[in-house]
């Protein structure tokens, strides 16, 4: 089975709302308006679904209250990563992040979209650090995509 390189998403393989795919049979995506699921599952894609189901919500929810510019999040998983857009009123499709599952539901690698070159590149959130919550990683992408310099700000740490 042939993948595209981990920091390239190839735009065909999208999932948009009405959750199906034309990935390949063995993959497991999730959009966070449904679900595709393949055949044979085990415990551990139970626990993989859950997680992803639970990464999307929380995607959702924080784009809801944060981000009100986006009408949704579209988000697509491919094996330990991922891919999140953000769909502002007009409809237009905005390629933001992604994120890389690392043993903790909690705690996400991440990497911006560049629009230059159409790739994902491992970025530093505003933390400091490669990795963090989906939703700090959901404010550094909107915060640099839709123009509000404010998501990067970090409350004082010496109070």
């Amino acid at each position: 089975m042939h993948h595209p390189p981990e920091n390239n998403l190839d735009h065909s393989r999208h999932i948009h709302h009405t959750g199906h795919s034309n990935s390949q049979a063995n993959d497991t995506p999730v959009a966070t308006k449904g679900m595709t699921i393949g055949h044979h599952h085990t415990h551990a894609d139970a626990t993989g679904i859950k997680r992803r189901a639970r990464c999307a919500r929380k995607l959702q929810d924080r784009a809801r209250t944060r981000w009100p510019q986006l009408a949704t999040i579209n988000t697509r998983f491919r094996s330990n990563f991922a891919y999140v857009d953000g769909v502002p009123t007009d409809g237009t499709v905005i390629p933001l992040m992604r994120l890389r599952y690392s043993g903790s539901a909690s705690v996400w690698g991440f990497a911006i979209y560049l629009g230059s070159t159409g790739k994902y590149q491992d970025s530093v959130l505003p933390n400091g650090n490669f990795a963090g919550s989906s939703e700090d990683a959901l404010d550094c992408a909107c915060g640099l995509y839709l123009g509000d310099p404010t998501a990067w700000q970090q409350p004082p740490t010496n109070l």
